[in-house]
């Protein structure tokens, strides 16, 4: 099993084993974050056994919405992975895992491509300038979640682009940002990030850093 794999099992069993002490929903970025009960499966009785072997600072660094950072206390150049099949993100540093959070990539006909990328371009306050909401004059939503190139816009309304803090282009209009993860792949061809995570990884990552997109 390589690095990213174990650590991967071993943060699923964590995310198992508090969810079963609760009753509350998790939540991020104002959504309720996914259950990560229908990956028991693919991982196991492997995880819970992993999880105990790792230092506990290590497990401390695990949050209930499956990501994990400790890149703030290693050294070397950034590099991202970004999962398709496991629907998860990871950054390395010197070639070393320092940090993981779940994704939620693009949907089917919209699918992000896997392949080697690097970092274009970073904007904090990014708007989509394809996807967002038809509104009228004083902000209330006509139409919502339209694409602009299809959906016409109604007599006196104006376009109102989807909000993609911490957004980082890796190619063409696709990028990494914050946004809505149902568990699932469902965006338009980006790789959505709970927000905190979006946001750890846009500070991490400088202009040039290495993306790998792999299936």
């Amino acid at each position: 099993m390589t690095v990213h794999r174990l650590l991967s099992a071993c943060l699923l069993a964590l995310t198992l084993l508090s969810a079963s002490c609760s009753t509350q929903p998790y939540y991020y970025g104002g959504q309720p974050a996914p259950s990560y009960g229908q990956n028991l499966f693919r991982y196991g009785q492997q995880g819970v056994h992993a999880a105990r072997k790792l230092p506990g600072r290590v497990i401390g660094l695990f949050r209930s919405d499956g990501s994990f950072w400790y890149a703030d206390e290693m050294q070397g150049r950034p590099s991202i992975q970004i999962n398709l099949g496991e629907q998860m993100v990871y950054l390395y540093k010197g070639g070393h895992l320092a940090g993981g959070s779940p994704i939620s990539s693009g949907s089917e006909g919209y699918d992000t491509r896997p392949g080697r990328y690097k970092v274009i371009e970073k904007d904090i306050d990014h708007k989509s300038s394809l996807y967002g909401d038809y509104e009228d004059m004083y902000g209330n939503v006509l139409m919502q979640n339209i694409d602009n190139r299809k959906d016409r816009r109604p007599p006196g309304a104006r376009f109102e682009g989807a909000k993609m803090y911490y957004f980082m282009r890796i190619y063409g209009g696709v990028g990494m940002h914050q946004g809505y993860l149902p568990g699932y792949a469902a965006s338009h061809g980006c790789i959505r990030l709970p927000g905190h995570m979006a946001e750890k990884f846009f500070h991490a990552c400088p202009m040039g850093t290495p993306v790998t997109v792999v299936p």
